[in-house]
């Protein structure tokens, strides 16, 4: 869900694919005729967080998504913030959490999305209250984690291997499954 720039920002000039040098050479990129300005279409970082409670891993379903799908609580970093700070925040704005510990997991490239996924061991307390964004939560045991193949899956698996397990990756037919309906166009609103 890519916003393509169209106009220039600074002049509102149309944008145009000009060819300039940059450090590695030349490079296309969308480019002002009139002021030079630049988009460079730089990765947005989102933060994510393996939510450990009570010894489990809580799991959500955003409410856009397919019934059985459920991966990790994300958001996008904000301005002013540390990631940590970010992670804390996100924790408690979509399930009411308190982030009591949270330690650096890893970072993953989300290239179909152009993210960098900064993911987070967050150890949480409090009683799970999810916001409009969010329709379900569920709690695993670590045995009975399944990660998929992107960018918050694989730091899941990153996490288990951290913790003595070996992860289990689901199949591509078991994950095709889980995201049935995910890609599919949505209906025009109103």
């Amino acid at each position: 869900m890519e916003h393509a720039y169209r106009f220039c920002p600074s002049c509102a000039t149309p944008l145009a694919p000009l060819v300039q040098m940059e450090d590695s050479g030349p490079k296309e990129r969308l480019r002002c005729p009139a002021c030079q300005w630049t988009h460079w279409n730089n990765p947005t970082p989102v933060l994510a967080a393996i939510v450990e409670l009570d010894g489990k891993v809580l799991l959500a379903r955003n409410a856009l998504w397919p019934s059985k799908m459920f991966a990790l609580i994300t958001g996008f970093m904000e301005a002013g913030e540390s990631p940590q700070d970010g992670i804390a925040r996100e924790l408690k704005e979509e399930t009411n959490l308190d982030a009591q510990a949270i330690t650096l997991v890893g970072v993953y490239e989300f290239l179909r999305m152009n993210q960098v996924i900064i993911a987070f061991h967050v150890r949480a307390s409090g009683q799970v209250r999810l916001s409009p964004e969010l329709a379900d939560w569920r709690l695993y045991e670590l045995h009975e984690l399944k990660c998929w193949p992107a960018g918050t899956g694989y730091a899941l698996a990153d996490w288990l291997r951290s913790r003595g397990h070996e992860p289990v990756f689901f199949t591509p037919e078991e994950n095709a499954e889980r995201r049935r309906g995910l890609d599919a166009p949505q209906p025009a609103k109103d």
